[in-house]
């Protein structure tokens, strides 16, 4: 089927770029702190089974299908065929956008899809904002995008007025295989403090850890990593003529002392420090020590779809 999807996206696209790129302050090496960057790429695809492709905001890769999932903030859904070997491989294959159970779309203020991760079973599940909500969606061919399940929330991320607006809700979500689905919302919610961060389980566990100290500084992605600790996506941008900072941090779920768990610095990515970041927003595992993260170009020309191929080194 995979093979299908490929040939008929072959006849129905007629552009679709991908370009080398770098974003890094050096041409002569590629690792900084504790990352390595393996390889950096633009996507530039005007559409994908005649839907637009833009406004990516999270991945999820499912390794034993070589299937790498987008989701845009529109809940539009792409699928492509993926290898991450020392370089970055990925060929479209469909695209659709999230439909309700009885088929139906999704009505604009509760398509606001966020999140994405592959569950333990390989499940898909999204999370979304404007509603704050997690759900399982179909990953077969004939019902691909249709909604199966919404998963209970813990009470407190229920009630969108706990949120500090509707668009800093469920920004980010992984599984872990011990504590299950995990989520933060982008900014904390109001009755912590603006620079206390908070993971949720659907469980209900919680563990808390300090924002950076940038200003605005947001969540954009989380995914578990291979000790069963959490990589952490967040960015700061408070103006044009301001630094765009985007940090990968590691946080240690074991580690927590006061209710505040310890976070280690992998590596901040500073426009003014002669990284060209863009507002990245998606992350997914894709090997040992390796992820890929992307970025959102907002539907706007002068912003980009950058896709950027790491390890974390030990």
């Amino acid at each position: 089927m995979r093979y299908l999807w490929l040939l008929l996206f072959a006849i129905s696209t007629l552009q679709a770029y991908i370009y080398d790129i770098d974003i890094t302050p050096s041409f002569s090496h590629k690792t900084f702190n504790k990352i390595k960057i393996l390889d950096q790429k633009e996507l530039s695809y005007n559409s994908i089974d005649s839907i637009d492709f833009s406004e990516i905001s999270d991945l999820a890769y499912d390794k034993k299908t070589h299937i790498l999932y987008m989701i845009s903030d529109e809940s539009k859904l792409y699928l492509f065929d993926a290898s991450f070997d020392d370089k970055i491989d990925i060929k479209p294959l469909k695209a659709v956008k999230l439909r309700k159970k009885n088929g139906k779309k999704f009505k604009k203020w509760l398509r606001d899809s966020e999140g994405m991760t592959l569950d333990g079973k390989r499940r898909l599940i999204i999370s979304f904002e404007g509603v704050p909500k997690i759900a399982w969606f179909h990953k077969n061919s004939k019902k691909l995008g249709q909604l199966i399940k919404k998963y209970k929330l813990p009470s407190i991320l229920r009630d969108p007025s706990n949120y500090r607006t509707k668009n800093k809700e469920l920004e980010a979500l992984a599984w872990h295989p011990k504590y299950g689905i995990l989520t933060i919302a982008e900014w904390p919610l109001k009755k912590y403090h603006k620079k206390t961060q908070t993971i949720y389980s659907l469980s209900g566990k919680k563990w808390h850890f300090k924002a950076e100290p940038e200003p605005r500084s947001a969540i954009s992605a989380i995914e578990v990593m291979d000790d069963g600790n959490l990589l952490v996506l967040e960015r700061s941008f408070t103006g044009l003529f301001d630094p765009f900072i985007i940090t990968l941090k590691k946080i240690y779920l074991n580690k927590c002392k006061k209710h505040i768990c310890k976070q280690e610095v992998l590596l901040k990515m500073n426009s003014h420090r002669g990284w060209a970041v863009d507002n990245f927003e998606g992350l997914t595992k894709v090997g040992k020590d390796r992820y890929i993260m992307i970025s959102d170009d907002n539907d706007n020309f002068y912003q980009k779809t950058i896709m950027i191929y790491f390890e974390v080194k030990q």
